[in-house]
């Protein structure tokens, strides 16, 4: 990983400006539990999204060496796009100031190695780093994160949980981030010596602010209500199972995903600490299996990429990543053979469906961070 700008943002970015990077994220497991109030364990990744410029009045002022179209946001009173990338822009500057963050002008340049649509939180990576420039040295990464899911749940209509974001604001070299997501608590797990992440991209396109996200959210809402409880996060199996005829049966399975991934964190956190690739295996395939039939979030291309990952020499563990219907799956991977393995599962894979495959190769990166350059 860099220190500094990618190459083709230096080329542009003005002289004696100032930048960020916040990273992508891949979450090792706990599928749709955070805004649930459960738990979770992502890594921030070595591929991040970069905002490059300088301070001006008044605006922000945004062009992308990726996507299409310029972005201009009134600091003062929040007023810009509100449709494609410059929505993210728009929303982070109106959630800064539903929080009294006094909003910086800056006009500058963004580039991004993160994928877009393979579940790798491009979306959270952009709003981390927007913040960071117009705001970021007087925000914590809680609160960073805190003002940046605002975004994207009140201004964009996503109505994702937190661990994106804190992902990207508060990463750890070296660890996964076990987040308690009723109190935004973090605890750092070392990552088991000479293990990498693999992320292979299955291909199929990662989108879900068209509703099947949002439906999973008021699914599990539903349970919780029908069972009286504040939040999933205060059910076990043997509560849910008492209460399963006051819900609806689609709402029963998205709960016993959510309660039963919960259990699977915590135990995925103990066997990291003890490098019990046995258990990390059980955990990741009952984990995909689980977030496949009950919460009916993955798709019949994801379910064969994770099948032939688990036949592969050098993958400990292999599920799908992200909030589901397409994108990526994370593979716990021996560092040593990780390429290896990555060309074995793509070659087998697109013999199998007549896909391509994209895959990346990472460690555990440090969060979000002002850029020298």
């Amino acid at each position: 990983m860099s220190d500094g700008l990618p190459a083709r943002l230096e080329q542009v970015a003005p002289p004696d400006g100032l930048a960020w990077r916040a990273p992508g994220r891949a979450n090792l497991i706990g599928e749709h539990t955070d805004y649930n109030e459960g738990f979770v364990l992502p890594i921030a990744l070595d591929m991040a999204t970069y905002v490059a410029g300088r301070r001006v009045g008044g605006v922000l002022e945004l062009r992308s060496l990726d996507l299409a179209g310029d972005v201009a946001v009134d600091v003062a009173t929040g007023e810009g796009p509100a449709e494609g990338w410059g929505a993210y822009a728009t929303g982070v500057v109106r959630a800064l100031l539903d929080d009294g963050v006094a909003v910086e002008g800056f006009s500058g340049v963004v580039a991004s190695d993160v994928p877009r649509g393979a579940g790798l939180s491009s979306s959270a990576a952009l709003e981390v780093a927007i913040a960071g420039a117009v705001a970021g040295e007087s925000l914590d990464p809680v609160r960073m994160a805190k003002i940046c899911q605002r975004a994207e749940n009140v201004y964009v209509g996503m109505q994702c949980g937190i661990m994106d974001q804190l992902a990207s604001s508060a990463g750890r070299e070296g660890a996964a981030l076990l987040i308690d997501c009723r109190d935004n608590t973090i605890e750092p797990v070392e990552m088991p010596e000479g293990t990498v992440v693999l992320l292979v991209d299955s291909g199929v396109a990662h989108q879900h602010v068209d509703g099947a996200y949002n439906d999973r959210r008021r699914q599990c809402e539903e349970a919780a209500s029908a069972l009286g409880a504040p939040s999933l996060r205060d059910v076990d199996l043997e509560r849910l199972e008492r209460g399963k005829t006051d819900m609806s049966e689609v709402a029963y399975r998205r709960a016993r995903h959510v309660v039963s991934e919960n259990d699977r964190v915590l135990t995925a956190v103990e066997a990291l600490r003890t490098a019990d690739t046995a258990t990390l295996s059980e955990l990741f395939s009952e984990s995909h299996r689980s977030y496949s039939q009950d919460f009916e979030a993955s798709t019949p291309e994801v379910d064969e990429l994770v099948g032939i990952a688990g036949k592969v020499g050098g993958v400990v563990a292999s599920r799908l990543t992200g909030g589901g219907f397409g994108g990526c799956t994370v593979n716990l991977v021996e560092a040593e053979i990780a390429d290896q393995a990555a060309a074995e599962v793509v070659s087998r894979y697109e013999k199998a469906t007549g896909r391509a495959a994209r895959w990346w190769v990472s460690a555990a990166a440090a969060g979000a961070r002002p850029v020298d350059y």
